[in-house]
Formats: C-alpha cells, sequence, structure tokens
C-alpha cells in the first residue's frame, strides 16, 4: 500500500481552507506537513516554506525529499516573512506558535493588509492577542473555526483587509463561532482561565486588572448562553 502523508485535525482544517491554485507561504514551518501536503495534492500553483532557524528548514527540506517533491518547493531561512516578497505568495499561513509573534510577523509586513492576500491562522495560545492585533490594525476575520486536535482546541481564522471591531469577549472568544459546535467548550475553558487570573489578582491586590477580567467573564457568560440560545432546541 502506498506510504500517505496525514495532516493533524488542525493543519488539516488549515490545508482545507487554502485556496485552490494558491501562491503559499507557509511561515515557521517546522516539519513543512503542511505544504508538502498541499504540493501532493497539487493544491498549490507554488510553495515557500519558511523557518527562523536552521534545523527546522532542515527538517522541512527532509520532508520534501522523502515526499519528492523539494524541487517543487522554495526553503527560506528568514524571520516571519522578511525574506518573503508580497508579490511572491497571495496565501500566508502562520501555525503553531503564540498570538503574540504571529501578531509581531504580521506587524512587520505590511503588505499582508494590501487586500490581495489572504492569511490563515493558528495561535497555539493568547490568540485574544492576536484578535486585538488584528481589529486595531487593519484586518478583518472573516471566518473562525474551533478543532480539536490531541484533546486541545484550537482556534483557527482566515484573514484580510479590512476593518472590525470586537467587544472584549469577543477578543477572547472571536467573533465568528455563533454556530461552531465547539463554541460552548471554548467559551467555558476560557472562563475558568480568566477566574484562575482574577483569583490572581486579587491575591497580588491588583484590583483593578481583577475588575478588568471580571467585566470579560460577564461578556464571556453573555456569549455562552447567546451561543445555547442558536444552537441548543
Amino acid at each position: 500500500m502506498a506510504k500517505q502523508l496525514d495532516l493533524s485535525p488542525r493543519l488539516q482544517r488549515l490545508a482545507d481552507w487554502v485556496p485552490e491554485g494558491a501562491r503559499l507561504a507557509d511561515v515557521g514551518t517546522d516539519h513543512a506537513y503542511l505544504p508538502v501536503w498541499l504540493v501532493l495534492q497539487n493544491r498549490v500553483a507554488s510553495a515557500i516554506a519558511s523557518d527562523l532557524r536552521r534545523g527546522p528548514l532542515e527538517r522541512a527540506r527532509e520532508t520534501g525529499r522523502f515526499w519528492h517533491v523539494e524541487d517543487r518547493m522554495d526553503f527560506r531561512l528568514c524571520d516571519g516573512l522578511s525574506g518573503i516578497k508580497e508579490s511572491e505568495c497571495d496565501t500566508v499561513t502562520i501555525a503553531g506558535m503564540g498570538g503574540e509573534n504571529i501578531a509581531a510577523i504580521l506587524a512587520a509586513a505590511p503588505w499582508t493588509k494590501d487586500g490581495t492576500h489572504t492569511l490563515l491562522l493558528q495561535p497555539q495560545s493568547r490568540a485574544e492577542v492576536l484578535r486585538g492585533f488584528l481589529a486595531e490594525n487593519g484586518y478583518i476575520i472573516r471566518r473562525e473555526a474551533l478543532v480539536l486536535d490531541r484533546g486541545i482546541l484550537y482556534p483557527i481564522m482566515e484573514a484580510g483587509a479590512g476593518e472590525m471591531s470586537l467587544s472584549a469577549g469577543q477578543r477572547w472568544c472571536g467573533a465568528k463561532l455563533l454556530h461552531d459546535p465547539l463554541g460552548e467548550r471554548y467559551i467555558i475553558e476560557r472562563i475558568i482561565q480568566l477566574q484562575g487570573v482574577v483569583a490572581g489578582r486579587n491575591r497580588s491586590a491588583d484590583r483593578a486588572a481583577a475588575d478588568d477580567q471580571r467585566g470579560v467573564i460577564t461578556d464571556l457568560l453573555a456569549m455562552r448562553e447567546e451561543w445555547r440560545h442558536a444552537n441548543c432546541p
């Protein structure tokens, strides 16, 4: 039986969202499973796999060699998008790093909000930081989904140029997840996380910050009720 490259659930969702015939740049590619899979499926017109460190980039090359697509890809050693020209791609994927790091990569490449690039983003943590950055810097989240991978919920976002405003609750739990089947679980997890933050703020006598977080929790409780109304018979 022929070998087949299988993606993790979170990477598969990203792959499903990559437009047919895209010119792809995968930032922080590590093993390059995502771009290699897309090349194998003939889903993309071109693929750049980039990473900040030589070790991960060499692993990416090894993956390309193993699946016999190394000559159909470009491998770049660079920080974020610094070594990639805006004319070389129309779709950018960034997965497997914190939301603050993804925000910093986009901030250093303002051409990503020129209206011609699709951004597919999967923050491992601090998704609220990334959503806030997008809202404040000329991007809009077009769609968002939750993926359960090895027991952990991950948000996947498609963003591009545009304007949007988000409430505090939406920054923490997304503005496009009202009908997501995992939405309630995600909201509850964030509430529990913030309750821990509030308890810590109270112990440190940082009452103002604790009050701010309690306000977010109130927003999230309202979002949970909205989700239940939309999804529960």
